[in-house]
């Protein structure tokens, strides 16, 4: 057997071997490799496009695979200001702070909308019209691709040796031999196979590939899915954080969270029924080396129960390991600690007592948050006031003159509570919502010292300050509480998203590395009885898969077919 070249006087085949050369010698074999749509750059002069001729123009280019590409670098651009610029759905109060520092930028950003990004009108339009894009161009692909598995593979062109894949040989086998081999090794083989044409116009057509155009299809489908995905995921979606202590609990009303959104088409009478309650946290942290207060352990073991009446259950929340609840998961996402103070009046007259949530603002537990006496108080007068206490506790205090009043480590190794007193109204009858975290101190009077200066005093659990004039006090209890912040969230969609996720990283990879592909065996009498065979392979594109495949399948054939012996000298005079 010997790899030919075409005989002499045989012209060199076109450039390009995905099916585009000339359809006079390869005609129905060159073509249908791609249910891609074909440009033609030799259309005609046609007349003026009326209206009906650009909304065709129009569709034809919206649902083409090239705007495909571009809307969906578009929306990957778009996304781009969502995750650098503050969002409104995310953290109103960062996006507000953004403003007031950025005076000029603030303004253009909100008219561009890109403070709601995903919300905005032109994400929506690019959103939009990827997804009719894709529909558009996926429809007539899909059908045109069921109609080429519905078919069968083209005869064999007349000129072979215009392929870029070809060899010949000679055979003293008889033509139908050739044919039925060919046929048995490519079914083998996994080709879709028949035998095209009859009597000496016959020969074996075969095909294989078909899972790249699959996976094309596949990928696409998969974008659609996540689409739809992600848009159900937004309009259907519900956030909510709560902040809980140690032996409180919750359950899923909206009246229970701290802040709660939700997507525009979502019902706040879908929530399902659960509650849980925080029984301990446990946290426990590297104490010395480079990693020190770093945590080893970060866990929220709860009681919970799912329904209005149903049984308790035990669960351990850790970062990432959230708690799922009938579609709903809750997730541990915070922690910190709550002094217990007790707050008395000047004739010793408990007034208030709670154990006060700080919250954290650094990585070793350093916290901020205030306490405020709302009711029950009343001055050496008899007159009923309000007293309100800054508060910064640190739970290991370095210790006097060994630097500022900031945490050691994230354990309550040497809890300290640091507190400023004032007095007069906390604003909290203004029906002006608050921050509870932080004192107004605009409509306060500060204590003072015997110095004049803002009265002020660090605390040890069990010590206590007292207000001046005989103004009552306020006492660090031994009992320090810790808490945990939880997200509970429903988030519908997840799981079609990454399905389609998965499928469009398959699909891609499909089309990518399998190469479609066709091979023609044709086996004819010469005219001194021997039979010629010829072997040509076709591939979608240019590539070194196709020759090498066709010299295996030539050397598997001619094992079963094998080069006749060459004539003697003479024998033809």
């Amino acid at each position: 057997m010997s790899k030919t070249e075409a005989p002499e006087g045989t012209p060199e085949a076109p450039e390009g071997t995905d099916g585009s050369r000339e359809d006079g010698d390869l005609g129905a074999a060159g073509a249908s490799l791609s249910t891609a749509p074909q440009d033609r750059d030799d259309a005609p002069n046609l007349p003026r496009l009326g209206v009906i001729g650009w909304i065709r123009w129009f569709w034809r280019q919206l649902t083409s695979m090239r705007v495909a590409l571009i809307l969906l670098l578009l929306l990957s651009l778009g996304a781009i200001p969502g995750s650098l610029i503050p969002q409104n759905n995310v953290d109103e109060l960062k996006v507000q702070d953004f403003m007031d520092r950025h005076t000029t930028l603030g303004p253009l950003y909100d008219k561009l909308q890109l403070f709601d990004v995903y919300s905005s009108v032109w994400f929506s339009a690019i959103y939009i019209l990827l997804f009719v894009s894709l529909i558009g161009c996926i429809v007539p692909r899909t059908w045109q691709f069921v109609g080429q598995l519905r078919g069968r593979p083209p005869g064999a062109p007349r000129k072979l040796t215009r392929l870029p894949a070809y060899t010949t040989w000679r055979t003293e086998a008889e033509p139908e031999q050739v044919h039925e081999a060919a046929l048995a090794m490519l079914e083998q083989r996994r080709f879709r196979v028949h035998t095209a044409g009859s009597g000496a116009d016959s020969s074996v057509a075969a095909e294989k590939g078909y899972l790249r155009e699959a996976g094309n299809l596949l990928f696409h489908i998969a974008l659609i899915v996540m689409l739809i995905a992600f848009a159900a995921g937004q309009l259907l979606k519900s956030e909510g954080g709560k902040l809980i202590m140690e032996g409180d609990g919750f359950a899923n009303t909206l009246s229970q969270y701290d802040d709660f959104k939700s997507g525009s088409l979502y019902d706040t009478d879908d929530l399902e029924p659960f509650s849980f309650k925080l029984d301990n946290f446990v946290g426990t942290y590297e104490e010395s080396g480079p990693n020190r207060g770093t945590a080893r352990t970060y866990r929220a073991d709860v009681t919970y129960s799912e329904g209005v009446d149903g049984a308790e259950k035990k669960k351990s929340i850790e970062v990432n390991k959230p708690l799922e609840v009938d579609g709903s998961k809750v997730y541990l996402i915070g922690h910190g600690f709550a002094p217990a103070v007790t707050v008395r009046d000047g004739k010793g007259k408990v007034v208030y007592r709670a154990s006060v949530a700080v919250l954290p603002i650094d990585q070793n537990g350093t916290a901020t948050g205030a306490i405020k006496v709302m009711d029950g108080y009343r001055d050496k007068n008899g007159k009923s006031d309000q007293l309100g206490f800054n508060a910064f506790f640190v739970p290991t205090f370095a210790g006097v003159g060994k630097g500022q009043m900031f945490s050691q480590f994230p354990a309550a190794n040497y809890p300290v509570l640091a507190l400023s007193a004032y007095h007069g109204s906390l604003g909290v009858n203004a029906g002006v919502p608050q921050n509870v975290y932080q004192l107004d101190t605009r409509k306060m009077t500060k204590f003072k010292d015997a110095k004049g200066e803002l009265l002020k005093q660090r605390l040890r659990p069990g010590e206590t300050m007292k207000l001046p004039d005989g103004a009552g006090s306020i006492t660090f209890e031994k009992d320090l509480k810790e808490w945990a912040t939880f997200q509970i969230s429903q988030q519908p969609g997840t799981g079609w998203a990454l399905g389609g996720a998965i499928a469009a990283v398959a699909g891609l990879a499909g089309s990518l590395f399998i190469q479609r592909r066709r091979v023609w065996v044709r086996a004819v009498k010469g005219a001194d009885g021997v039979t010629v065979v010829e072997m040509a392979g076709l591939g979608r594109s240019e590539s070194a898969k196709v020759p090498e495949e066709l010299s295996q399948l030539a050397a598997h054939l001619h094992d079963q077919a094998p080069t006749a012996p060459a004539p003697a000298e003479g024998a033809e005079k």
